[in-house]
């Protein structure tokens, strides 16, 4: 589960599977979101070298996604629709400590996107294993594979620039934190998260 403390409610998959223009639509907006906070610590860290070469091209790899999931979204005849207000990551970015150190932001920034791709890759792992759409079993199995892959990069990214036990310690409370942000959740099968 990458390090997830607690499971995806085994009821969301049925609920999304009712739902599936609503959760691709809100995937759409995820995978923008995930380009776009790349893009954000690039420009905050310009002066880490390692933090640019590695997240340039996760922004291509997420803005691919985001295309893709727009042409599944018109596949079914659906429309991209609006965007919706995400409490999950909204609640994980409060957990970012502000002043201090760049290096302790940078990694709190880092472990935090980490801790979303290991979310996503878990719900693509469910939908993959559980969807009635064989083609977006497919899909989804494939973009599980890419979500674990950013899940590593980003916490051996903070390795780069945090001691590997200090990054440890805070992805273990940062985990913790997301168990309870996921339990006081309601169980909703329009959102990804």
């Amino acid at each position: 589960m990458l390090g997830l403390k607690l499971p995806t409610d085994p009821r969301w998959v049925n609920i999304a599977q009712m739902n599936i223009e609503d959760i691709l639509v809100d995937h759409a907006y995820c995978e923008q979101k995930a380009a776009s906070s790349c893009i954000s610590i690039i420009v905050k860290y310009p002066e880490k070298k390692k933090v640019v070469e590695t997240l340039s091209p996760i922004v291509t790899e997420e803005w691919g996604h985001f295309r893709m999931v727009i042409r599944e979204l018109e596949k079914r005849g659906y429309k991209l629709g609006n965007q919706r207000m995400d409490e999950y990551v909204i609640r994980l970015q409060k957990l970012e400590r502000k002043g201090g150190a760049r290096e302790r932001q940078l990694m709190d920034r880092l472990l935090i996107n980490a801790i979303i791709e290991a979310r996503s890759c878990e719900r693509f792992r469910i939908l993959s294993e559980n969807i009635n759409d064989e083609d977006l079993k497919k899909f989804y199995h494939e973009l599980m594979i890419s979500e674990a892959g950013h899940y590593r990069t980003f916490v051996d990214l903070a390795k780069e620039y945090m001691a590997a036990d200090v990054v440890k310690k805070r992805l273990d409370e940062m985990l913790a934190e997301e168990a309870e942000i996921i339990r006081t959740l309601a169980v909703r099968g329009d959102r990804m998260h």
